[in-house]
């Protein structure tokens, strides 16, 4: 939902405040170099431009709200951890840093990229491999148990992560559970109704809300047990996937451990992935017993996160999904 690749021509940046705002970023960069090009871009949460350094090429990310370091400081732990799996190319996060006039700044690599279209099954792949990658540490861990030399494996056995992300600008409560089941219905869909109930005290989410609640763990019957927690990007819709001459990239990411399937959620909302990218993902990940019905529940949590971010013409979907899961 952070939505700022593109750069667009002729922005409307007041010069005084592209002064200032270079002037910053020369400081914290440590760069005499400071060239933008393409000019102001962004998308419904941030403004981000591309600028030529000492250093090489940079993007840089701008938000003016209070909540602003919480959300890029997230996005940089999210790209940080998902570069480390290895599996699938993120732009490298190099700094976040406060803007003394208000808000925050994130730096990162300047990728050359454009719209998703060739690598479309090789992203399917490396997703795959990226939601996979935890479930191998678990192997290397138990089969590492009673050796001598041991690897530095870093499994992680419980779901969340270690700092809020933002999926949009709303902080996620990523303390770490045992159980998915609960972790998803408290932490975040139970978040979302709060919030439209806080700011509207909907009567239809109000009335249909706990006939959910009491229904959704029937959805995980079989394989609570066998879920294991998968790093996720966690905001993965077609705005948020792109290609370089490499390969596939993706960012923007609301980063946390969790059931791989939630990914499908945003994925298979909005369009831009082609079946190539879904018969390669489940290539690698079969298609589970029951996944239709979780699927729909993950888009339940966007849709209503759409809902709190944009206002009640999201209400229609939310509403449908949560009348159809409840029965």
């Amino acid at each position: 939902m952070t939505y700022s690749r593109r750069l667009m021509n002729g922005g409307q940046c007041c010069r005084c405040t592209v002064h200032r705002m270079e002037s910053l970023l020369k400081k914290e960069l440590g760069t005499t170099k400071l060239k933008q090009f393409g000019g102001c871009g962004g998308g419904c949460i941030s403004r981000g431009n591309g600028y030529d350094t000492d250093q090489g090429k940079i993007f840089a990310k701008f938000n003016s709200e209070s909540g602003a370091r919480v959300m890029f400081d997230g996005e940089f732990a999210g790209l940080e951890t998902i570069s480390a799996t290895q599996t699938v190319r993120v732009p490298k996060p190099i700094k976040v840093f406060d803007d003394p006039s208000g808000g925050a700044v994130l730096v990162m690599e300047y990728l050359d990229i454009r719209g998703l279209n060739k690598y479309n099954a090789d992203l399917g792949e490396k997703l795959a491999r990226l939601h996979l990658h935890n479930a191998e540490m678990k192997k290397k861990a138990e089969g590492q148990a009673s050796s001598v030399h041991k690897d530095d494996v870093q499994y992680v056995d419980k779901f969340g992560f270690h700092t809020a992300t933002c999926c949009g600008y709303i902080p996620q409560d990523n303390s770490w559970q045992d159980n998915w089941v609960t972790f998803f219905t408290k932490q975040k869909l139970q978040q979302q109704v709060d919030l439209i109930l806080q700011k509207s005290g909907d009567r239809d989410v109000k009335e249909c809300w706990p006939k959910l609640v009491r229904k959704i763990p029937e959805y995980f019957k079989g394989i609570e047990n066998e879920i294991v927690p998968a790093l996720l990007h966690g905001d993965l819709w077609g705005g948020n996937a792109a290609e370089t001459d490499e390969g596939p990239v993706i960012f923007d990411c609301a980063a946390f451990y969790g059931h791989s399937e939630f990914e499908l959620g945003i994925a298979t909302m909005f369009g831009g992935f082609g079946r190539d990218f879904f018969d390669s993902y489940h290539q690698m990940i079969p298609v589970a017993p029951g996944q239709r019905e979780r699927v729909k529940l993950y888009q339940l949590f966007h849709y209503l996160n759409h809902w709190n971010h944009f206002g009640s013409g999201y209400k229609g979907s939310s509403m449908s999904i949560m009348k159809e899961l409840s029965k």
